[in-house]
């Protein structure tokens, strides 16, 4: 604090401050929650956070990212949801959707954790642009290296399947991002340990098949 600058007094300074870092940290596990929900689909939590905050209270979106919630720009989330979610289901086509996902996920990462920390002003944009595409980004690059994996060992039976999970948790996570954060967070950390013991086991059975050979 420079000299001169009004100090304050009382408890209620130190419940202010505390307020406000509370109120960024929330903000910071949303953008987290939600930037990881991108990275399974990148439509879904762009709709969800549109749609919450164009007819709910719980989302309020600063400038530019308030154009979320513009009807047109919600007629064109839905419409590429339901594309991406039809698509993903057809063997062959699901890959070449991923490998243009190597860009759309991270762009819509970068997006969504700056649209949830805008309200975190401590967080510089470029900042927290970078922290979108990593989690995104990494997420994607994580579930695009899982389904060739799938393909091999059911035949491509089980990618619509897997493909319907990714869309399903990319939902709960985007509405439990808004509503309770932490759980959002505690979701993020499961996810993360399910995928790492899940590429473990594959790893030792790929092992002694390689030895055998």
């Amino acid at each position: 604090m420079r000299a001169g600058e009004p100090r304050s007094v009382g408890p209620g300074g130190s419940w202010v401050k505390r307020g406000r870092a509370m109120a960024g940290l929330i903000n910071l596990l949303q953008a987290l929650g939600l930037s990881t929900a991108g990275g399974l689909n990148a439509y879904v939590p762009l709709l969800v956070l549109g749609l919450l905050a164009r007819f709910t209270g719980l989302v309020h979106l600063n400038p530019p990212y308030d154009l979320l919630a513009h009807p047109v720009a919600l007629a064109a989330l839905g419409l590429l949801a339901a594309l991406d979610f039809f698509a993903d289901k057809v063997p062959g086509l699901d890959h070449a959707l991923h490998v243009v996902g190597l860009v759309i996920h991270p762009v819509a990462g970068a997006v969504l954790f700056l649209a949830a920390s805008s309200h975190a002003g401590s967080v510089h944009p470029v900042l927290a642009a970078a922290c979108g595409v990593v989690l995104a980004g990494g997420t994607h690059a994580a579930r695009m290296a899982a389904r060739p994996v799938s393909t091999t060992t059911t035949a491509g039976a089980a990618n619509p399947v897997i493909s319907f999970c990714e869309d399903v948790v990319s939902l709960l996570l985007s509405i439990l991002a808004v509503v309770v954060p932490v759980l959002a967070a505690l979701l993020v950390l499961m996810l993360a340990f399910a995928l790492v013991s899940v590429l473990r086991r594959w790893r030792r059975r790929a092992g002694p098949s390689v030895v055998k050979r």
